[in-house]
């Protein structure tokens, strides 16, 4: 077991040429960009980067080509979900040929599974990986992992640690008091960007976030300032961020918005593998002007050709809940000093 893993890991979008297949120059560029621009760390063939609409032969050369192209600079946390448990340890055999750090495994999706059955699942995998292992909860998508589950998993010494995406503070918190005592080595990861700094405030060592394809200057600035318990400049750019994240995540289709965020960034990504009608495609361009907008006002890309309308007086930040966002980082804060650990 190696150090623990902690910092901004991006979870990467794929680029497709124009027959819809990986564009390796172009990825291999992305790749390179994202450590140059300060994210800690690489994770591919996560939800942002589509794996289900891959084969298993392409997730295969995503994560070679990750690690060629990383040679040891960051950590590679390699998503290895399959459909079953013998394609995800074959999976976890390759990647760690291929020399990735650590594999992350979603629980068993499709079939909605009791806790008793995910356990099993994860038990097998962890008496028979020959890498770490990450849990993947996302229970919007595959069976939830509960945290009396989290709590006996943890005894694995093959399992190192959690990528929670529910965005559930007081169930990472739950987890953190189950698991921590036993394992302080155990890693916490989130991977609901818009609350970043409560759940740092909380304990966890970083986040899996999707909008560090777009803005890995912003998402590994707002983890350094968190971590340095500058929280009033934290939660500016969290305010900023969750505006992004929520145009990115809930006015596109997911997750076409980070895609046409990249894109922005001067890349070419191509078109996702996921059909679009004419009218889809008329407002992926007319959101794509409000997005570059959003950023250009953060200083890293222009703005649109046409221009951004200006916010009326007061009007800047009326879409973002700021309060209840800061309300969690003080209940939060409360928490931890009632348990004397501030």
């Amino acid at each position: 077991m190696g150090k623990r893993l902690s910092g901004i890991f991006t979870p990467m979008l794929v680029p497709l040429d124009e027959r819809g297949d990986l564009n390796e120059p172009e990825f291999r560029r992305f790749i390179n960009w994202l450590i140059a621009s300060g994210v800690n760390g690489l994770y591919p063939n996560g939800s942002t980067g589509e794996f289900t609409r891959l084969t298993a032969e392409e997730r295969r050369r995503i994560v070679r080509i990750v690690c060629d192209e990383v040679k040891g600079r960051v950590p590679v946390l390699a998503g290895a979900a399959e459909a079953n448990v013998k394609e995800t340890l074959a999976a976890c055999e390759l990647y760690h040929s291929y020399g990735a750090t650590a594999v992350a495994i979603v629980s068993p999706f499709y079939y909605k599974l009791s806790a008793e059955s995910v356990y099993a699942h994860f038990r097998e995998i962890a008496l028979h990986s020959p890498i770490d292992v990450t849990l993947y909860n996302i229970p919007m998508f595959a069976s939830p992992i509960d945290v009396p589950t989290i709590q006996r998993l943890s005894e694995f010494e093959r399992i190192i640690g959690i990528k929670d995406s529910t965005g559930d503070v007081a169930f990472m918190l739950r987890m953190i008091s189950a698991v921590r005592p036993n394992r302080p080595d155990f890693t916490f990861l989130t991977g609901w960007d818009c609350v970043l700094v409560p759940m740092l405030v909380a304990g966890v060592d970083g986040g899996t976030n999707a909008a560090s394809n777009v803005v890995p200057e912003l998402m590994r600035r707002l983890y350094d300032l968190a971590k340095a318990g500058q929280y009033e400049p934290a939660m500016e750019l969290q305010r900023r961020v969750l505006e992004l994240f929520d145009l990115m995540l809930y006015q596109f289709e997911f997750p076409d918005g980070f895609r046409a965020g990249v894109e922005m960034r001067g890349f070419d990504f191509g078109r996702s593998r996921q059909p679009q009608t004419g009218s889809q495609s008329a407002e992926r361009a007319r959101l794509k002007d409000t997005l570059q907008c959003l950023v250009s006002d953060a200083g890293l890309v222009p703005p649109p050709p046409g221009g951004c309308p200006v916010p009326a007086s007061g009007a800047a930040n009326s879409a973002i809940p700021s309060k209840q966002v800061e309300q969690i980082v003080f209940d939060v804060l409360d928490i931890l000093r009632q348990r004397g650990v501030l």
